[in-house]
């Protein structure tokens, strides 16, 4: 009886801890095709490489429960997110120096951000730049960056000469977003400083417009050396930001998570790239916002 009683327990445990290791497989897997579900499949994409934690607690209970098929089970959601983020940590870019560098850094300004922390760049992309921190930032960035372009809320200073400048409405009713050309010692480059739609638990319609209005623009755009700049609002993680990077390539290192700034869980805030080489790329500390600034050191691509 006894015997009996211990099978049906350890049956229990066993089909438990293997529905739980396949629910975290899906999420890993298939979440780019499951329903949004009210906002849950979004939120899930937003934080995707967090399942390693639920993962290897998962993982750490079956060993301690002593489940052979529980601990075979969980090998399937740890091979997965392997396989997703291993190469993202391991993959660092060229770091070496051509003498052809291109400094560049975007920043969600958030309430008290003064853009102090940028000025090493020579291209700054900025964000939520407001009648209360506009002097600020100029003070900041003027300096060094004679060049400048706003509409909105975005910004972008350059120690380029900047023309063609074009403010964009990528869908919310007002231009919440620019394209310029800096005109540089290696060429021109084309730059899209732009602030997404803002996104909720559930509501995604105003940033999906808006960034397939920008997926739109630059996949006719033929600018041979390109840079797109901003808070884009969806993370590197979110399958409806593939369409635009499977035309350019994202300058980063790691995971490199940008929001929020006290305890970085993801990364809304982008440096996408056509026609550069990575060489190097951080995230910068903050004062006053609550996003971190991803920076990026790039090597042009030059014509011949």
């Amino acid at each position: 009886m006894l015997h009996g009683t211990t099978f049906r327990v350890n049956i229990a445990r066993d089909t438990c801890l293997v529905s739980l290791a396949a629910v975290l497989g899906v999420l890993l897997v298939a979440n780019p095709v499951l329903p949004d579900l009210g906002g849950v499949s979004q939120l899930v994409c937003s934080f995707l490489p967090w399942l390693l934690v639920p993962t290897l607690l998962l993982a750490a209970l079956a060993l301690a429960v002593r489940s052979v098929v529980g601990v075979a089970a969980v090998c399937a959601p740890l091979v997965a997110w392997s396989i997703l983020f291993v190469p993202q940590l391991i993959d660092h870019p060229h770091a070496y120096a051509t003498g052809t560098e291109l400094q560049v850094t975007t920043m969600n300004l958030g309430a008290n951000g003064t853009a102090d922390e940028l000025t090493d760049a020579a291209i700054v992309s900025v964000q939520e730049l407001t009648g209360r921190n506009r002097a600020a930032v100029a003070a900041a960035l003027d300096p060094q960056h004679p060049y400048t372009a706003t509409v909105g809320t975005v910004g972008l200073w350059s120690r380029f000469p900047l023309t063609n400048i074009q403010p964009l409405d990528l869908g919310q009713g007002w231009p919440r977003a620019l394209r310029a050309q800096a005109d540089t010692p290696f060429g021109d480059i084309t730059i899209y400083a732009a602030h997404l739609g803002s996104t909720r638990l559930g509501e995604t319609a105003s940033r999906n417009r808006t960034l397939r209005t920008l997926t739109d623009l630059v996949t006719q755009d033929h600018s041979p050396r390109l840079l797109i700049l901003g808070d884009l609002n969806t993370a590197s993680t979110d399958p409806h930001l593939t369409p635009l990077t499977v035309h350019l390539q994202e300058a980063r290192t790691g995971l490199a998570f940008t929001w929020p700034a006290l305890f970085p869980l993801t990364r809304p805030d982008h440096i996408l790239t056509r026609g550069f080489t990575t060489r190097t790329a951080t995230v910068l500390p903050t004062h006053g916002s609550d996003h971190r600034a991803p920076t990026a050191t790039l090597t042009p691509h030059v014509s011949r």
